[in-house]
């Protein structure tokens, strides 16, 4: 990963993707929270958590302007990295979470959806908590105007929420967490590979 985010990092025209990308997937996130919550039992947590992941979003889209100015308007498929993989990243995640949660505890309807909110965004939180401080140590080698360390701090608070609500779900969720988690890494490696791959074009 080290490798990849120096590679990114050292080209603009990659980095304004780069950070499209990890717009796309925090507004994604942001979606998918709301998508799960109860029409009438939704608690400040969830609300919270979905406002924040919005502002990652458009913070990254933000930052874009540092490194290529009037690029990744949007989130056409050239304007993101290993586009298919990203966009159905989190919706396989969710898909697949869903049925191991189906068949471990028997949830249907909201149940289910509010059990899948909670262990796959501690399984994304998880992943952010990896991924944005070697993106960040990246950027600080290079001297780089980009910064995602609010992004760092507020997704760690995320973590401690997670845990937290899990805890309160079942007092095994650890067990269950890491099967999701193994499934996360999954895709992370498959989401990784793509990435890798369209970088050789720029070696």
């Amino acid at each position: 990963m080290q490798d990849i985010l120096q590679h990114i990092v050292g080209h603009n025209d990659l980095h304004a993707k780069w950070l499209n990308t990890l717009s796309f997937m925090e507004n994604a996130g942001a979606r998918k929270i709301s998508a799960c919550e109860h029409p009438a039992l939704v608690d400040f947590i969830q609300l919270k958590h979905a406002a924040e992941e919005h502002r990652h979003a458009y913070y990254l889209k933000k930052q874009i302007a540092k490194v290529s100015a009037d690029t990744c308007k949007t989130y056409q498929l050239h304007e993101l990295l290993a586009p298919h993989q990203t966009r159905h990243y989190l919706h396989q995640l969710d898909m697949q979470a869903c049925r191991y949660l189906k068949n471990t505890f028997g949830l249907h309807g909201s149940e289910l959806k509010y059990a899948a909110y909670l262990f796959v965004t501690y399984a994304i939180e998880v992943r952010a908590d990896a991924l944005y401080p070697v993106y960040q140590a990246e950027l600080d080698k290079a001297g780089s105007k980009v910064m995602v360390r609010s992004i760092i701090m507020e997704e760690e608070g995320h973590l401690e929420e997670m845990i937290r609500q899990l805890q309160d779900f079942a007092p095994d969720w650890e067990v269950h967490a890491r099967h999701v988690e193994g499934l996360e890494q999954q895709l992370f490696d498959g989401w990784l590979a793509a990435i890798g791959q369209e970088l050789a074009q720029y070696a």
